[in-house]
């Protein structure tokens, strides 16, 4: 279970973006958090996913309370989470590939071997529909949706057991959405992971998700 106990955070502690938040999330099982824009979703999806210390309250991951935060959470911590922003050009760096930037987080975790990071690679493009020589390409090189493919491939690369989609499709198609959601789904099924899809898109949520939870009933 992903667990948020009265999670009170923000950027600046004297005026939070929001107080005594909680939600869980079962193991395997899919939420979707529905709100609007400017409520505080994004900022519940980075404390979730261990990217943004909050200022109160807790995070409990698999039975294991949460034992820091960014670079200072434990390794197992961390690797539990694949998370997918909004925007791909502002989590993207712009000087890797496509391929480089799939391969990032096997990188920054270990030290594999380079026909191990290869096939890895070539396994999440070819699942996610990066053809082509689309992988040499760099993101100033290629479409919103080709990047966010691969910000997807990112998130899976180390197989995550939770997965955070803030808002993934926000800038996306009708065909690149669904191509983008059934590989999510599809890796859910298989791993079974859990799932937090922030959204302001009902129809979208209610479609993909088990479950549903507006923002103004935490």
């Amino acid at each position: 279970m992903l667990e948020l106990g009265a999670v009170t955070a923000g950027y600046d502690p004297r005026e939070p973006v929001f107080r005594d938040v909680s939600l869980s999330i079962e193991t395997g099982e899919s939420v979707g958090l529905l709100g609007p824009s400017g409520c505080g979703k994004s900022t519940l999806a980075r404390v979730a996913a261990l990217l943004h210390r909050p200022d109160a309250g807790r995070l409990v991951i698999d039975g294991e309370p949460a034992r820091g935060w960014r670079h200072r959470a434990p390794r197992e911590q961390r690797t539990a989470f694949g998370v997918v922003f909004q925007q791909p050009r502002l989590s993207a760096d712009p000087r890797l590939t496509l391929a480089d930037l799939i391969a990032e987080p096997l990188r920054a975790t270990g030290r594999p071997e380079k026909g191990e990071v290869r096939e890895r690679v070539r396994e999440l493009a070819d699942t996610t529909g990066l053809g082509g020589d689309l992988l040499r390409r760099r993101p100033h090189e290629v479409s919103d949706g080709q990047l966010q493919r691969a910000c997807l491939a990112r998130a899976l690369v180390l197989r995550p057991r939770w997965l955070i989609c803030d808002e993934m499709t926000a800038m996306l198609d009708a065909s690149t959405t669904a191509a983008l959601v059934a590989v999510v789904e599809e890796y859910r099924r298989g791993s079974g992971a859990g799932l937090l899809a922030v959204g302001h898109d009902r129809a979208l949520l209610e479609r993909w998700c088990d479950r549903t939870v507006r923002w103004a009933d935490l």
